[in-house]
């Protein structure tokens, strides 16, 4: 019998090359008239950003909000894109590869600048988005994107921002509204189904504490209110405020794999309950919660007890 397949065994999303090679195969399936010179020197100068290697800013050092976890963003966006457009959707090829940039460009807000040496980007944790926007918009500028995609790849990037509702944000039109929520659905899919998700969060603890968030009060009670947060927050905006189009991510799978079904929400609810089953193992022992983690793939990076 076949082994069926799961989401994070399909491509490796820490390897740039291999997720680059499978953005452009799915945009290429998805859009005629689609070149990959100028995705690839937004997504080569976007590698060098996280790496260090851009002029005027240090390494990306926000652990959660990773080179990797954009890389499974622009990588799920590409995936929602495809399957919109077999279901019938159709996007102009310039729109179509702002959903591709504002994806590449949502979370470099956490990145620092050479002379900022005070903590670490998690600092910038409420308002990056808007930090993002601005590097996007001097970036484009710099490389002659015209003014219209500047501005709407803007507003593609507000829809990752948790709290603000889609419809108090002035899309130029109904397709980048679109591509809007798509965004944001590959933002938050991509985060909740990755394969390390439960460990990740202890990461994120992390980047809360240093950005003065006083939602969690431990790393315990982050991961206690984290099914809360799935289903009232996370999952209501994936339904209501993004119309629920991460529906159509199976089409996707079915076309590229012969998958029936789709591969990040089966992803997300295997996370939801292992989460849900080590906290019952845990009780109110974060010390047990790690000794419990059956993936100990963070090693060093998980902070001390």
């Amino acid at each position: 019998m076949t082994k069926e397949p799961v989401l994070y065994d399909l491509i490796d999303v820490s390897d740039p090359e291999i997720a680059l090679t499978e953005i452009k195969q799915i945009l290429a399936l998805s859009v005629e008239g689609y070149g990959p010179a100028k995705l690839e020197m937004v997504y080569g100068d976007i590698v060098m950003l996280f790496r260090g290697n851009y002029p005027g800013y240090q390494a990306s050092n926000t652990k959660y909000h990773d080179l990797e976890h954009t890389n499974s963003v622009v990588l799920a966006a590409a995936r929602l894109i495809h399957g919109c457009i077999l279901a019938g959707m159709t996007f102009h090829v310039d729109n179509l590869m702002l959903g591709v940039y504002a994806s590449l460009f949502h979370d470099v807000g956490l990145i620092q600048t050479k002379d900022d040496n005070v903590g670490s980007g998690a600092k910038y944790t409420v308002g990056h988005e808007q930090r993002s926007i601005l590097f996007m918009q001097k970036y484009m500028s710099e490389k002659d994107f015209p003014s219209q995609q500047i501005d709407d790849c803007s507003h593609l990037i507000m829809c990752t921002i948790l709290n603000l509702p889609p419809k108090e944000i002035p899309f130029r039109s109904r397709e980048i509204e679109t591509l809007g929520k798509i965004v944001g659905t590959a933002d938050l899919m991509a985060q909740i189904a990755d394969r390390y998700y439960i460990e990740k969060l202890l990461l994120l603890f992390q980047e809360f504490q240093e950005a003065g968030i006083p939602d969690f009060a431990t790393e315990l009670d982050l991961l206690k209110k984290t099914e809360g947060f799935y289903k009232n927050v996370a999952n209501q905006r994936l339904v209501h405020d993004f119309s629920g189009i991460s529906t159509y991510m199976r089409a996707h799978f079915k076309q590229r794999y012969g998958v029936k079904k789709d591969l990040y929400s089966e992803s997300i609810q295997k996370n939801i309950d292992y989460l849900r089953i080590l906290l019952a193992r845990a009780g109110d022992s974060i010390v047990s919660v790690r000794e419990n983690l059956r993936r100990n793939v963070l090693g060093d990076t998980l902070p001390k007890s």
